[in-house]
């Protein structure tokens, strides 16, 4: 048994360091725990990926974020965190799958595997889930998804040079990954099931591939649907009628979405068409007493509306509730 913490956050995302900070900011006895590595979406964005935001946006616990450049990349976020948790001298528990809470409000008992397999628990005050989205993806539901060269996550082009490759999505990360695959001289047709590209593609990448397209220097699909995918191909419907695809590798990014299951198994309520957790706006504090939520798994279905940006503040305004500090004290 391990001793009691005050706090334990159940996510090691910028997200859920920020609100283990806050915690120790404030005196508070607090522990991270993620069944990944440090930063795990991060770690698993495409190796070249350039964020959207300015360092400072990214910025956790009043810590500096200096990039090379106008916008940082991912190595450079990787380092920056891993330095917040330094500097902070965090507990960290990474590694580590959170298989079932049990107790209540004052003393929660979280019980994890390791990826030893090794039982673990700890036990809690308060309990903070920030798990983020990036672990689960929208899947296409048709035969083949689960073939082992398709994936719903783009790292890098260099293995399919002078390859086919189908990207299916329409999305900034489907965009960026059509675009890294044709100027590393793949042959890469891009799947939407929609009549265009959509409307959050980062205003540099939209010209570029747009451009590529009208060009046919990169065949697009719209209004197209994935039917099945085999072991060397791709077969979609689309206005013209059904076609096969050459693929020996296919990326489908699609999306992802919040581990809803882990949870409804908290006692946390979602709601029945957005499944947006019960929570209070001011606290987030859920419907479980004494259990917060904090990051992208507040947006429910709608992953779009909370990003490293805003849910940063989220531990704010968290353990400003705990500890009873005004929220405009804690910001300060």
């Amino acid at each position: 048994m391990n001793a009691p913490y005050d706090v334990i956050c159940v996510g090691a995302g910028p997200t859920g360091l920020a609100c283990a900070i806050e915690a120790k900011r404030t005196g508070l006895r607090p522990l991270v725990i993620d069944k990944g590595v440090l930063c795990n979406s991060i770690y698993h964005y495409p190796v070249n990926m350039v964020f959207f935001t300015t360092p400072e946006l990214l910025e956790i616990g009043d810590l500096p974020f200096v990039s090379a450049a106008e916008k940082p990349n991912r190595v450079e976020a990787l380092k920056y965190y891993r330095k917040c948790v330094e500097h902070y001298d965090l507990d960290l528990r990474l590694g580590e799958m959170v298989t079932r809470v049990e107790g209540s409000d004052g003393d929660f008992r979280v019980h994890t595997k390791t990826q030893d397999g090794a039982m673990e628990q700890y036990e809690a005050r308060k309990l903070i889930v920030a798990t983020g989205y990036y672990d689960l993806p929208n899947r296409l539901g048709v035969p083949g998804e689960d073939l082992p060269h398709v994936s719903h996550y783009y790292t890098e082009p260099h293995p399919f040079w002078r390859r086919d490759v189908v990207v299916i999505g329409g999305k900034n990360s489907a965009a960026e990954a059509v675009l890294d695959l044709y100027r590393t001289g793949a042959r890469v047709t891009l799947v939407h099931r929609r009549a265009e590209l959509g409307s959050t593609i980062k205003y540099w990448v939209r010209p570029d591939i747009e451009n590529r397209i009208k060009a046919s220097q990169i065949t697009a699909l719209f209004n197209t649907h994935v039917v099945r995918i085999t072991p060397d191909a791709v077969h979609v419907t689309g206005p013209d009628g059904e076609k096969i695809l050459a693929a020996m590798e296919v990326f489908a990014l699609t999306g992802y979405h919040p581990d809803f299951d882990f949870l409804r198994q908290l006692g946390v309520k979602l709601d029945s068409e957005t499944n947006k957790p019960a929570l209070d706006p001011q606290t987030l504090e859920s419907n479980v007493p004494g259990l917060y939520l904090a990051g992208v798994v507040i947006g429910g279905k709608h992953t779009s509306e909370i990003f490293i940006e805003n849910g940063r503040f989220h531990g704010k305004q968290i353990i400003a509730a705990l500890t009873g500090t005004p929220l405009a004290v804690a910001q300060a």
